[in-house]
């Protein structure tokens, strides 16, 4: 029998998507029939922590650096910077083997500095997440359903891990779709990051009125409750993508005050219809 491409995995970075992975990969049958050991680390972590995210499915939390990633796969889960410093740290452990992926919310700028340090690199994006941060907030089901955005050059595609870690996902649920780093940086930037600064903007710019609100401006401003220390990272590094998705949806502010203002009832009408139908769209995408 063939031993499996993947038979063990190193997560670093133990909050809500790195604990979540973990759980759901634990589950998967996939893995289980690979008989995948489960190693991780996370440097905030006291005793409890450790207890409680063995309790999940981590088979080993290990704080030697040489064990841990002495391994086939690993995932980095903490902020994306500190993902990026954490390369050249791994760069001079790794067996010429070991696969390296992450699940930062940017990717051009860690995967310019996977390829300056020759490491074998596969970025991850899962497009899901919560506003609560940290494993206790984390769900063996986060990721079903969902799209997990695949960066990487064809070459590295094609290698068996790859394929094997690809095999992983689709077994816990998840969509794949691969792009390129800056392919996605840009895409992100328009349906993640520019959605975000609109909520923090809004319940700012609101601030004097929302003990006045209701359920629609709570639903419209749900993201506002992220916390600065996930996004800081993801604005460094893709704030010339956020700056212009921020100026081009400004200027659609502008003419939407434009034309309320001059009184273009049709023209505001078709803005209706015209969401209506996205948004139609968006909830049967969403269902499906």
């Amino acid at each position: 029998m063939q031993k499996p491409c993947i038979s063990s995995i190193s997560i670093i970075g133990l909050g809500l998507i790195g604990a979540s992975v973990l759980r759901a990969l634990k589950k998967s049958p996939l893995a289980e029939k690979q008989r995948i050991l489960f190693k991780g680390y996370d440097p905030s972590f006291s005793q409890k922590d450790i207890e409680h995210v063995k309790e999940l499915g981590l088979d080993r939390f290990e704080t030697d650096k040489a064990q841990l990633y002495e391994t086939d796969l690993i995932i980095l889960a903490a902020p994306v910077e500190t993902n990026i410093k954490l390369l050249e740290e791994i760069s001079k452990h790794v067996p010429g083997h070991t696969l390296v992926s992450d699940v930062s919310s940017t990717k051009a700028a860690i995967a310019k500095r996977a390829g300056e340090l020759e490491l074998d690199f596969v970025g991850m994006h899962p497009i899901a997440g919560r506003e609560q941060q940290g494993y206790h907030a984390s769900h063996d089901e986060l990721l079903a359903g969902k799209t997990v955005v695949v960066c990487t050059g064809r070459e590295t595609l094609s290698r068996p891990d790859t394929a094997n870690l690809l095999e992983l996902l689709q077994s816990i649920g998840c969509r794949i779709a691969v792009m390129t780093p800056e392919e996605h940086d840009r895409v992100v930037a328009s349906i993640s990051h520019l959605p975000q600064m609109l909520s923090t903007a809004l319940v700012n710019y609101c601030e004097n009125n929302i003990d006045k609100s209701g359920p629609g401006f709570l639903s419209l401003t749900r993201l506002a409750g992220s916390s600065w220390d996930i996004w800081q990272d993801i604005v460094a590094t893709n704030r010339e993508n956020i700056a212009s998705e921020l100026n081009g949806f400004s200027r659609e502010l502008d003419q939407l005050a434009d034309d309320i203002r001059n009184n273009r009832v049709d023209k505001i009408r078709m803005q209706f219809e015209k969401a209506n139908m996205l948004y139609g769209k968006l909830t049967n995408k969403s269902s499906s």
